[in-house]
């Protein structure tokens, strides 16, 4: 991809898709500005170097039908104070009207567009409908990792009208170049810890990563199905059925490609899942009738620590526990700090996920690991080894 540092944006009207799908109260305030701030760097890049920035996004599924409650006119004031400076707000796409408000914009601008998704056409990846985006910009710019993993006419479809004038943003950037490191260039040993509660929704980053980490620690709900497909008893604890022979080849691939596994070799179990459950520490791993594992058990953490503090590179991505419940977000929280301390070391460390983003913040960890992914659904899609629409149409473009 060519970076906006290659691209000469003076006097040129720049479309400039970003991820602008915010959180809103009740009375449709942004409550997290994360993915707005995060866009400044390369707004700031075009409109000091004397472009136009025109940018365009989507907010909640409206479903093809414009209302209220989706529309960007309500972050308008939000985007003008996170980046410093007046935002225009142009109006709906199509309409003759925006056309002429970014005919009269002038260089150092800034201006955005109504939700996109007001028209079917933007999920559809509709030509025509990416022709009528590209008649606004001599430029187009994609920031949006967000949504990359979407073939829609603003992130892949919009590209192919601006031959040798499409360039990543920062943030995009950025994201695709660190998760390229993690999975393609990393140093080792390379321990990837994978969390959360199904085996089923991370089946894909786990036979991926296979065959590129030294160390893979899985945790979580989703342990209790390797842990059952192994003979341990785990009591109430979380289980998919359906994937214990999955779980067992996994297990045996890991074994076949001299991949370490590990597994939770104690847990701190509950009687119902509640913060307020009363506690059982296994000793044997093996969890009796009625209780239900809820985190990793002080053997674990001591284990985990020591494999993660011998890491080169280090991806997490997953709670190891019920982190959510104070009483047992203990396991989280020390994965948390032992990555951090292996950073500090000098590991490169990726984070994504939401919980495990969450986790990290919470924790005030933010500032001691390498790289957090914002990603979403993109980054697990990329953590899969998936080819995103909205990198590749940039690929393309060489």
């Amino acid at each position: 991809m060519k970076s906006i540092n290659e691209a000469c944006f003076k006097g040129k009207k720049v479309l400039v898709r970003v991820d602008y799908n915010v959180p809103l109260n009740d009375n449709r305030e942004v409550t997290d500005a994360t993915r707005i701030i995060r866009t400044i760097d390369t707004v700031k890049k075009i409109t000091d170097g004397g472009g136009i920035a025109i940018l365009m996004s989507h907010l909640g599924r409206p479903k093809g039908v414009a209302s209220d409650k989706f529309s960007l006119s309500n972050i308008v004031s939000k985007v003008s104070e996170v980046l410093g400076t007046h935002v225009t707000f142009l109006g709906d796409v199509l309409t003759a009207d925006a056309e002429a408000k970014v005919n009269a914009l002038k260089p150092g601008d800034v201006a955005l567009l109504e939700n996109l998704r007001f028209h079917n056409e933007e999920e559809a990846g509709d030509e025509e409908f990416a022709r009528q985006i590209a008649r606004l910009g001599d430029i187009y710019v994609n920031d949006a990792f967000g949504t990359a993993h979407r073939a829609h006419a603003s992130t892949a479809t919009i590209a192919k009208f601006f031959p040798g004038k499409c360039y990543a943003g920062y943030l995009l950037y950025e994201e695709a170049h660190n998760l390229d490191l993690v999975l393609n260039n990393a140093s080792h040993p390379f321990t990837a810890i994978i969390g959360g509660s199904k085996v089923s929704s991370k089946l894909n980053i786990i036979t991926y990563l296979l065959d590129r980490v030294d160390n893979l620690i899985i945790a979580g709900g989703m342990s209790y199905t390797f842990l059952h497909a192994m003979g341990v008893k785990i009591g109430n604890s979380l289980l998919e059925e359906e994937m214990i022979p999955v779980a067992k080849e996994i297990i045996n691939k890991a074994h076949l490609k001299g991949v370490d596994l590990y597994l939770p070799i104690d847990n701190i179990c509950a009687d119902k899942f509640d913060n307020d459950a009363n506690q059982y520490v296994t000793t044997h791993n093996d969890i009796p009738d009625g209780w239900e594992g809820m985190d990793i058990g002080p053997r674990t953490i001591k284990k985990f620590a020591a494999i993660i503090k011998q890491a080169q590179t280090i991806l997490w991505n997953g709670p190891v526990g019920v982190y959510e419940f104070q009483n047992f977000e203990h396991g989280t929280q020390s994965v948390a700090l032992c990555v951090a301390c292996a950073t500090i070391s000098g590991a490169f460390s990726l984070i994504g996920g939401g919980d495990s983003i969450a986790a990290i913040n919470n924790y005030h960890l933010a500032n001691h690991v390498s790289y957090i992914s914002t990603g979403g659904g993109a980054m697990l899609e990329y953590l899969e080894g998936k080819v995103l629409p909205g990198i590749q149409a940039l690929n393309d473009d060489k």
